[in-house]
C-alpha cells in the first residue's frame, strides 16, 4: 500500500485546529461576558483617548489583548479585537503600537459623547506657528504619555528658526506638572534660554490628586535623567522624585504664577502672566484641563466650604460630607474621607452608574457602601447649599441632608476662550482620531 504524503501534512493542521478551535471558542464566551457585563452596568463610554478597531484590517493575532496593560480592556470575538470593558480603558496606546496590521485607531470621545481638543500637529505643534500644546490640555491625560509629550514637543521646539537670540527667551514653558516637567528638563538638555511657570507648585494637576494616588505604573523617559521603571509610584512619591531630578539638573520653577495672555509679534510671542511679561520665540502650553473647574452654578456655591478638589481627607474627620461627580476623582474622594473617623459621607452623581470610572474605584466604593460608610445617590443633581444642609434633587423627590463640607469633582472646563485668544482652533471630536 503506498502511503499518501498528503497525510504528513493534514494531521498536524487536524491537530492544530483542535487546539485552535476550543481556545477561540472559550476566548469569544469570555469576551462576551465582559461585553455584555459592561453594558448591563452602563459602562461603555471611553474616559477620552481608546481604540477603535477596523475588522475587516483585524486579522485576530490577539497581539493587542496582550500588550494592554489595564487588564481585559480588550477581548477576542469570533476572531476579531472588540473594546469589552471600554470605561477601564485609560489610552496609553500599547495596542495601537503593537498590531500588525494597522487595525486600530485612538480616537477621543464617542458618537454621544464629544470631547473637545486643540487642533494640534503631530509635532505638537498648532495651528498658530510657535505655539505648542502637550500633555492633557490636548487631551493626554496618562502621565507617562503626558511626559513622552513633553520631551517630544521640546525636541520639536529646538528646531525652531530664530532661537539663541540675547534678547527673548527660546520658549516659555506654561505648567509644570508632568508634561512641563519633562519638557524643561528637555530645554536644559537642549541648552535653550527657557522660563517656566506655573501657577500652583511642581507637579500641577498631579500634587492635588488624592494623598496616596498612584499615578505612574510604567516606565517612562525623562530627558538627561534617563528611563525609569517604578512598578508602583503615587502622586506624592512623583513629585519628591521630580524635585530630586530637578534640583540636581538645576532646574528653576516659577510657583504661583499664573497665565493671563499671550499675543503674536512680528518675531515671535508676549507672554503676561501674574507677575511678569516676557518675550519668546515659542510658547509651549503644559496646562491641565482642570485649571478652571466646573461648578455646579447652585446658590451657595460660594461658601468656603465647597472646594473642587480633595487633597486631605483627614481634615474631614467628624464632618459631613457631600462629594458631587461620577468619575474617579468623585469615587477616590468619597471613599478616602469615608475612611476618616466619624464621617458622614453621601455621594451624588447625575448618571445612573459610575460609566467613566476605573473598576479598582467602582468596587472600592461599593464596599464602602456596604460598610455603611457611604451612600450613594444616582441620578441627582444638587439644588441648594446652605450653611449647614445640602439640598438634594433625587428621583425619589428633594431631601435635604446635613452637611459641613461640599467636595465637587465635576472636572474641569477647557480654557477654549483662552485658546482662542491665541488664535489656537479647537475641535469636538465625537468618536475621531
Amino acid at each position: 500500500m503506498q502511503f499518501n504524503p498528503i497525510y504528513t501534512y493534514a494531521f498536524p493542521l487536524l491537530a492544530v485546529w483542535a487546539v485552535y478551535l476550543p481556545l477561540r471558542k472559550r476566548k469569544t464566551l469570555r469576551s462576551r461576558t465582559k461585553l455584555h457585563a459592561a453594558a448591563e452596568a452602563g459602562l461603555t463610554e471611553p474616559a477620552s483617548l481608546h481604540p477603535i478597531i477596523d475588522p475587516a484590517k483585524c486579522i485576530g493575532c490577539g497581539a493587542c489583548t496582550r500588550a494592554c496593560h489595564e487588564g481585559d480592556i480588550l477581548g477576542l470575538i469570533d476572531g476579531k479585537a472588540v473594546l469589552v470593558e471600554p470605561t477601564n480603558c485609560i489610552g496609553h496606546g500599547a495596542c495601537e503600537d503593537v498590531c500588525p496590521a494597522g487595525a486600530i485607531t485612538l480616537v477621543f470621545g464617542t458618537e454621544r459623547r464629544g470631547v473637545d481638543i486643540p487642533r494640534v500637529a503631530p509635532d505638537f505643534e498648532t495651528n498658530v506657528p510657535g505655539i505648542f500644546i502637550a500633555g492633557e490640555l490636548g487631551g493626554m491625560g496618562l502621565v507617562r504619555n503626558a511626559i513622552e509629550q513633553g520631551r517630544k514637543a521640546l525636541e520639536a521646539v529646538s528646531k525652531l528658526d530664530g532661537l539663541g537670540r540675547p534678547d527673548r527667551y527660546d520658549v516659555v514653558i506654561v505648567g509644570c506638572g508632568p508634561a512641563g516637567f519633562s519638557a524643561s528638563l528637555g530645554a536644559i538638555e537642549k541648552k535653550l534660554r527657557f522660563v517656566t511657570f506655573e501657577q500652583d507648585t511642581l507637579g500641577g494637576t498631579v500634587a492635588h490628586f488624592p494623598r496616596g494616588k498612584l499615578v505612574m505604573t510604567q516606565p517612562f523617559t525623562l530627558p538627561i535623567a534617563g528611563t525609569f521603571d517604578f512598578k508602583e509610584l503615587s502622586k506624592e512619591e512623583l513629585v519628591c522624585f521630580f524635585d530630586k531630578i530637578g534640583e540636581k539638573n538645576g532646574l528653576r520653577i516659577n510657583s504661583n504664577e499664573r497665565i493671563e495672555s499671550v499675543t503674536r509679534l512680528d518675531d515671535g510671542f508676549e507672554v503676561k502672566s501674574t507677575k511678569a511679561t516676557y518675550r519668546t520665540r515659542a510658547v509651549l502650553l503644559t496646562i491641565g484641563r482642570r485649571g478652571t473647574p466646573r461648578t455646579l452654578g447652585v446658590p451657595g456655591e460660594e461658601q468656603e466650604k465647597v472646594v473642587y478638589r480633595m487633597i486631605d481627607p483627614a481634615q474631614y474627620a467628624e464632618q459631613q460630607v457631600l462629594v458631587v461627580g461620577g468619575g474617579d476623582s468623585a469615587l477616590e474622594a468619597a471613599c478616602e474621607v469615608a475612611d476618616q473617623p466619624g464621617t458622614l459621607v453621601t455621594l451624588s452623581h447625575r448618571g445612573k452608574s459610575f460609566d467613566r470610572a476605573k473598576a479598582k474605584n467602582r468596587d472600592r466604593a461599593a464596599k464602602a457602601v456596604a460598610e455603611g460608610k457611604l451612600e450613594i445617590v444616582f441620578e441627582s443633581s444638587v439644588k441648594n447649599i446652605g450653611a449647614r444642609d445640602v439640598e438634594l434633587k433625587a428621583p425619589d423627590g428633594t431631601r435635604a441632608i446635613g452637611n459641613d463640607a461640599v467636595i465637587v469633582c465635576a472636572g474641569g472646563i477647557l480654557p477654549t476662550p483662552f485658546l482662542k485668544s491665541m488664535g489656537i482652533e479647537v475641535k469636538t471630536k465625537y468618536g475621531t482620531a
